[in-house]
């Protein structure tokens, strides 16, 4: 059994609109827990979770078939080069990230 387990997870970046006293608890947020910016990823995911007509809603075809709410960003038109570990798709730029996790 190796020593460490390596997950690969796909992050994206993206840019979200938020009230600014909503801002400045994800800043509170951050510094109560000791985190960085990761807050937002973890409650949303949490609220997916704890929320069961949300999960029943997941499992239908209807889910799969939701139309992205993201503006789409295209890539550059002008003949220019994309740099091969980034990829713009639906308003987001896409990354692909590794981390390691000791077992």
């Amino acid at each position: 059994m190796p020593l460490l387990e390596i997950n690969q997870t796909r992050y994206i970046s993206a840019s979200v609109r938020l009230d600014e006293s909503t801002a400045k608890q994800v800043d509170q947020y951050d510094a109560f827990v000791h985190a960085s910016a990761d807050v937002l990823n973890k409650a949303l995911n949490y609220a997916f979770s704890k929320d069961r007509d949300f999960q029943d809603f997941w499992k239908t075809p209807q889910a799969k078939q939701v139309a992205s709410a993201l503006r789409v960003r295209t890539a550059p038109s002008n003949g220019a080069a994309e740099e091969p570990a980034k990829k713009f798709v639906a308003g987001v730029e896409s990354t692909t990230s590794v981390r390691v996790v000791k077992a």
